[in-house]
């Protein structure tokens, strides 16, 4: 089978069985051409020699351990694929190692910075009351911002105050948000909304100011302006919020395993990470407090 159709293969494998997203596909099928343009002959010769210098080529080009790390994880998906149609004798990817995607601790706001970014504005232009509401939820919720402009007018549950959330590989979640969030929903939805709704809106909870549903790279242009405006927050993106609300829950008392499922992380190792970034703002104050640290 020639290249081309191995790799549509592969793309169809992972929309359809995998149920992989759009974003995720594409991600994982440059990494295959990649892979292929580095074996420049017929799938059949694949095999962890030409796995190990497609990686070493991507750490000469000074690529990240995460980039690897991924890529590395790409390979052996796409490999495993190969054997379990016949296209490959053997798993080369059963062979291949990977160092571990080191992990840094995320930057998060703290309390009263958080309190200041989210002070609102005494408007009532459409623009401004969007801008406010999505940044009230995202940090009320801490979901994903794919998650968010995902949202429709009937996934917001105003009298228990909880928004249903389809999350990675579709798993629906519902995550609660507090009254000041349900204040900013409202007055976008009673006094922004309506001005913008159009015949193509449909139900989108959130839109763009030509009336279709927002996308990821509006609400991040979003965040980073608000932020701007506040002296000494630091720079991030929704993201960044997403870490804000988890370690502010954590600080608060919220137990791993409730931040887990409020987040919709599939692993509770991926959560943990918020634990860290706790104990180093406890240490910091412990540095400027006590008189014998």
């Amino acid at each position: 089978m020639g290249r081309d159709e191995v790799v549509a293969e592969f793309g169809r494998y992972l929309r359809f069985e995998r149920d992989l997203s759009p974003h995720t596909v594409r991600a994982y099928l440059a990494d295959v051409n990649s892979l292929l343009d580095c074996l420049n002959g017929p799938v059949e010769g694949l095999d962890i020699g030409v796995l190990r210098k497609w990686l070493a080529d991507q750490h000469g080009a000074g690529k990240a351990r995460a980039t690897l790390a991924r890529r590395a994880a790409c390979a052996r998906t796409f490999t495993a694929y190969c054997h379990r149609r016949g296209w490959l004798p053997v798993d080369p990817g059963l062979l291949l190692g990977s160092a571990k995607a080191a992990r840094s601790l995320p930057s998060v706001l703290d309390q009263e910075q958080a309190q200041v970014v989210l002070d609102a504005p005494s408007t009532v232009e459409p623009k401004e009351l969007r801008d406010q509401a999505l940044l009230e939820m995202l940090y009320a919720t801490g979901v994903r911002v794919s998650e968010l402009c995902a949202l429709d007018v009937d996934d917001v549950d105003r009298d228990r105050h909880v928004i249903r959330v389809l999350g990675k590989g579709r798993k629906e979640r519902s995550v609660p948000f507090g009254l000041p969030a349900l204040r900013a929903l409202d007055r976008w939805c009673i006094h922004g909304r309506p001005l913008w709704v159009r015949a193509g809106s449909g139900p989108a909870l959130f839109l763009g100011v030509r009336g279709g549903r927002i996308d990821t790279g509006t609400v991040r242009r979003v965040v980073h302006a608000r932020l701007a405006q506040v002296e000494g927050v630091p720079d991030m993106g929704p993201h960044g919020l997403r870490h804000t609300a988890a370690t502010h829950l954590l600080e608060g008392g919220a137990d791993l395993r409730s931040v887990q499922e409020l987040l919709g992380h599939a692993s509770l190792n991926s959560t943990q990470i918020y634990t860290h970034v706790s104990i180093e703002r406890l240490r910091a104050a412990y540095r400027q407090a006590h008189p014998r640290a």
